[in-house]
């Protein structure tokens, strides 16, 4: 494991056991930054999707999916699409568990209504609510600041945001003399997505150039056509809340694009999967290693199993 992963780790074992807060998180990198705060003790409920640093899936889930999420791509895409059109919950949130529970505080995020729980799907709790609304790198470190803020925490939170930055530094710092190579990053197989957000800016960082996506834009949809036309020397497969085996499930459905085998970076083998649920698509405490993933699919370095891997 990384140092830094290792030292952040640590960071997330420890408690804050001078506060009596409360704390529902509904959103995994909202438990990621409390955890990250030393703040672990104070959380008494979590999402479905929380489930790092390991020891917090031991809380009681307060959500799940609505829908079986078992489907393949295309379909859950279907699915999504069709909820939304008819108002139907993409997530089903266990209020009465949530009363009792007893949060001050629960967390949730209003940045993407499809991605995770938002407020419109928590009735009838009477606590305090933060919502998360990052979709760039600066934005995650304000909701770190945020949730540094109403834990009373705001020097750990600062140090945090120091800690990471100099991260993020220190990898622009190594790829900045390389060359940088072109690159497409996938966040969605079926149909093609491009990743937005905060991904353009840790491509950057990473010393790549990307060729579609744009720094704070939502991720969208790309046609084949695209992707041929951009003919990327690199492509990272990352689907958002799919973890690496999951992801390598969708490696069939590139390879049936009419144009994928024409590809340059399928070519010459320069395609990669990577775990996107816990890297690449979560902005909280991962972001500065996902760049360091980045770099190293686009440089050259050691590959930590089951993070990553060439196809």
């Amino acid at each position: 494991m990384p140092i830094g992963l290792a030292v952040f780790g640590e960071m997330m074992d420890q408690a804050v056991t001078s506060q009596s807060m409360r704390i529902v998180s509904l959103l995994a990198s909202a438990t990621e930054i409390v955890c990250a705060l030393g703040a672990r003790d104070l959380l008494v409920g979590r999402s479905h999707e929380c489930d790092h640093p390991a020891s917090v899936r031991r809380l009681p889930a307060c959500s799940e999916p609505a829908f079986d999420v078992s489907l393949s791509s295309r379909e859950i895409d279907t699915e999504v699409r069709r909820r939304m059109r008819s108002g139907e919950p993409l997530y089903i949130v266990h209020s009465d568990l949530i009363r009792q529970l007893q949060p001050d505080l629960v967390i949730t995020q209003s940045h993407c209504e499809v991605c995770a729980v938002t407020p419109d799907d928590v009735h009838g709790i009477r606590a305090d609510q933060l919502s998360l609304t990052a979709g760039s790198v600066e934005g995650i470190f304000l909701d770190i600041r945020r949730v540094a803020e109403k834990l009373d925490l705001i020097d750990r939170g600062l140090a945090l945001i120091e800690a990471e930055r100099a991260r993020l530094d220190a990898v622009r710092d190594r790829t900045a003399p390389l060359p940088h190579p072109t690159v497409v990053m996938i966040e969605w197989t079926d149909p093609l997505f491009a990743m937005g957000n905060w991904g353009p800016e840790l491509v950057d960082i990473a010393g790549g150039d990307l060729l579609i996506g744009r720094k704070g834009e939502y991720s969208g949809a790309i046609t084949p056509g695209q992707l041929r036309d951009a003919d990327p020397e690199f492509i990272i497969v990352a689907p958002c809340g799919f973890d690496l085996p999951r992801a390598l499930r969708d490696q069939s459905v590139l390879e049936r694009l009419p144009c994928w085998r024409e590809l340059r970076a399928v070519h010459c083998g320069k395609v990669a999967f990577a775990d996107g649920n816990l890297f690449f698509n979560r902005s909280g405490m991962t972001i500065a290693r996902t760049a360091e993933i980045i770099a190293e699919i686009l440089h050259g370095g050691p590959r930590e199993e089951g993070v990553w891997q060439w196809v």
